[in-house]
């Protein structure tokens, strides 16, 4: 099971470039930003304090997303 979740981690990275260089991964799931599964097929509600720190939020409404493809997966899959 581990390893079939380590290979879709690495197929979800895929080419995309993170500035955390990972981190939600390589850290064993322990240092994840703080995100809420709203319902959305391919976005989070962000919860962090300065989600435009992010390359992957952007505001909608009074809140943020969050559209890190790794980070969805991460909240759909592992419901973390």
């Amino acid at each position: 099971m581990e390893q079939d979740l380590e290979r879709k981690l690495k197929e979800t990275i895929g080419d995309l470039k993170c500035p955390k260089d990972f981190k939600c991964c390589t850290e064993g799931l322990e240092k994840l930003c703080q995100a809420e599964d709203i319902g959305m097929e391919t976005f989070l509600k962000c919860l962090e304090e300065h989600p435009l720190e992010c390359i992957f939020a952007f505001p909608f409404g009074h809140s943020h997303l969050c559209s890190c493809p790794l980070r969805v997966y991460i909240a759909k899959k592992l419901k973390k």
